[in-house]
């Protein structure tokens, strides 16, 4: 009997196999997800009816969740505490949704229940889900981008895209930044120097991507570049794969200064001359102060031709996390009050 082991044919088509199993292994798992996401919308939606057009008391849910756990005792699902939070979903969605979001019905329930736990406003809420479907966030990281508020800080930063980079790009580049960014990962100081905190983003790389946000990839820090015979070292440069250009960050430990823009400038020049291939797009620059002010940092992007933004970062948290646990919830802080 032949070796299929070492038959090279044999391992290529057997490779093959694997990979539409695995495929079909998740398209399954997307489908049966959907279906459930579907269920519960509909299971919601006759909750949300019958309170309002039966008069069945406040204990209707609770009746509920026990006959469906006598009807089918191997499903977790219909607890009374997951039959509240289906129906705080379809509440929460059915104000401007008759049916489920399509950015919705691709999330696993337990991502959805974070969301409107933690998330007042469909807007917001929406954001979150598209991000993490287009991030593919597990639960842990789509809690820290809640909590790190990326909703707010995404887009923010001050650029000049709009005037420098070709539509859709310009709005695709303005998302790819956020304003501020978050380094708390770090355990630095404030006062901490660009070296240092440079080396810790390095050391910490795959956790500064996760910051950085989809499509960045590293290429290196003090990237030597040589303009008519001196030597010059990008901080940090990147790869920015949805963008297809090359992506150069500055980092500077103090207040930005007007002067940084044509620096940076310079090294934008140099890349677009000595890396940028044909099919590459215009290199983008980054400046990530430790504080900016805005209008300053508008003039001096103004006239400036190269695409390029200005972001702050923070190096620690506004409160420490071993603070956090002694401080009294808002729920403490009104019964106070009330009191």
């Amino acid at each position: 009997m032949e070796n299929f082991v070492s038959n090279d044919e044999f391992k290529d088509w057997f490779k093959s196999l694997k990979i539409k199993i695995k495929k079909s292994q998740v398209n399954i798992a997307y489908s049966i997800n959907a279906e459930l996401i579907q269920l519960y919308w509909e299971i919601g939606k006759d909750i949300v009816e019958k309170q309002k057009n039966s008069n069945w008391g406040s204990k209707f849910i609770e009746q509920v969740a026990t006959e469906l756990k006598i009807e089918f005792p191997s499903i977790k699902g219909f607890s009374r505490r997951n039959l509240y939070a289906i129906r705080q979903w379809y509440c929460f969605f059915s104000e401007k949704y008759a049916i489920v979001p399509q950015h919705v019905a691709q999330l696993p329930w337990g991502h959805i229940r974070l969301i409107i736990t933690k998330i007042k406003n469909v807007e917001e809420a929406e954001f979150y889900c598209i991000e993490t479907i287009n991030n593919s966030w597990d639960r842990d990281t789509l809690e820290i981008q809640i909590s790190k508020k990326l909703f707010l800080t995404k887009g923010s930063a001050v650029n000049n895209f709009s005037e420098t980079l070709p539509s859709p790009q310009s709005e695709l580049a303005r998302q790819s930044l956020k304003d501020p960014y978050n380094f708390d990962f770090l355990g630095l100081q404030d006062d901490a120097l660009e070296k240092s905190i440079e080396d810790e983003l390095v050391k910490n790389i795959t956790r500064f991507l996760l910051e950085l946000g989809k499509g960045f990839a590293f290429l290196g820090r003090q990237y030597k570049i040589e303009v008519s015979e001196n030597d010059y070292f990008i901080d940090l440069l990147f790869y920015h794969l949805d963008l297809r250009c090359y992506v150069v960050i500055e980092l500077k430990a103090g207040k930005f200064k007007p002067e940084f823009a044509g620096k940076l400038n310079f090294y934008l020049s140099a890349v677009d001359s000595q890396l940028k291939k044909d099919s590459d797009n215009k290199t983008i620059g980054i400046l990530l102060c430790k504080k900016k002010d805005k209008i300053e940092a508008e003039y001096a992007l103004r006239d400036i031709n190269k695409p390029m933004g200005v972001s702050e970062y923070n190096l620690t948290s506004a409160i420490p996390d071993n603070l956090k646990a002694k401080l009294p919830s808002i729920e403490e802080l009104e019964d106070k009050l009330k009191e």
